[in-house]
């Protein structure tokens, strides 16, 4: 298995177990809120599900994986720049920023 679809798999699931634990945890209701995103939070939870799976399929479907990769890319540069907004500390963000990188690397990999 190549790097670039281990980089795929684990992301996928990754965004998988976010969206659903957004859907279930208390955890995940009071980070919602604090970024102040209480009202959206099934819905972002919901695209992040969309996005694991969509990674999945897109391992069989270059043309999926390149336009989730890059939807997922964009999710998370929007998350860095709330939790700029909120003024997180920089270990606060290194989620978002550790999955903006490789939803990049995805991305690039499947337009080269």
């Amino acid at each position: 298995m190549d790097l670039n679809i281990l980089l795929v798999v684990f992301s996928a699931l990754s965004f998988i177990f976010y969206g659903i634990n957004s859907f279930f945890t208390k955890r995940m209701v009071s980070e919602y809120a604090r970024w102040g995103y209480s009202d959206h939070r099934i819905l972002l939870g919901c695209i992040q599900l969309l996005g694991g799976i969509g990674l999945l399929i897109g391992i069989a479907n270059s043309v999926l994986l390149s336009v989730t990769s890059f939807l997922l890319t964009f999710m998370m540069i929007t998350a860095i720049f709330v939790r700029i907004k909120i003024k997180d500390s920089l270990i606060n963000m290194f989620p978002a920023i550790f999955y903006f990188l490789i939803n990049f690397i995805i991305l690039y990999n499947s337009l080269i």
